[in-house]
Order: structure tokens, then sequence, then C-alpha cells
């Protein structure tokens, strides 16, 4: 028996965040639950105040076949490395070409650094770029590898 399963992320600003992640994985908003138009009117039915309708941001894979990401308000901060990350997987591995896999992470950084990202370190294998290690705006850590 398979489990539906969603990755979660604890922040203080799930929009922002959910933005980045968006940009990073190529996912798109999650659409409201099915016989609801809107979110609005989702929390309406259900007797969410509206003070915490930002408490929240629902990703998807525009395809349906990975996990759904959420984001979700907390009040503390994030102050230790992460024990799970993503790695993006974009360079197509160590048997491709060193200019070819430096130019297609180099690509996947700027995007991310255009979408709030910073680059945290960067791994080198015999004298090539093997993987920078990236923190999305509130400091949660993934690999482009």
């Amino acid at each position: 028996m398979t489990v539906h399963w969603t990755v979660t992320v604890d922040c203080a600003e799930p929009r922002a965040v959910a933005a980045f992640w968006r940009e990073a994985l190529g996912y798109v908003d999650a659409p409201p639950p099915e016989g609801f138009g809107s979110w609005e009117e989702w929390n309406r039915t259900f007797g969410v105040p509206e003070e915490e309708w930002d408490d929240g941001a629902f990703l998807v894979d525009p395809d349906g076949a990975l996990p759904r990401l959420s984001f979700l308000r907390v009040p503390e901060r994030k102050v230790a490395k992460n024990r799970l990350h993503l790695d993006l997987q974009v360079s197509g591995g160590r048997h491709r070409p060193a200019d070819e896999r430096r130019a297609a992470l180099d690509a996947t950084v700027r995007r991310l650094l255009a979408a709030g990202g910073s680059v945290l370190a960067e791994h080198h294998h015999d004298g090539a770029l093997d993987h920078v290690v990236v923190a999305d705006p509130e400091g949660n850590e993934l690999c482009v590898v």
C-alpha cells in the first residue's frame, strides 16, 4: 500500500518561501480543494479566521506525479543545518564533460539567486565543480548537483 505524503517546510513567510521553491522545482500553486472555486472560499467554509489565511502556501507538481509541498508559518526561526534537504539534479552526472556540468549548475544557481536564494558553499571533485549548496530565503539548504 502506498501512502500519499507531502513535504512540509516550517517558515516565517510561507508565500515568499513557496515562491522560491516554485521557481526551484518548476512546481505551481496548488489549486483549491475539489468543490471550491478558491482558497478564500475554502477558508470561509471552514471558518478559518482571515488573519490565518496567509499562514500557509501550497505547491504541486504540474504533472501530478511528484509530492505536494506545503509551507507553514511557525513562530520560531531556523537555528541549525537541515537534517533533510533536496538535491536538484541538473548537471547530468559526473560522466558528462565538466564544462557542460558547470554550465548547467551555473544556470540553475543564477536562477535560484534571482529567486531570493544565496550560495552557501561550492564543492569540487577532481578539480571540477561538483555541486553547490544553496539556501532558500529563510536559510533552508538544498544542493544543486
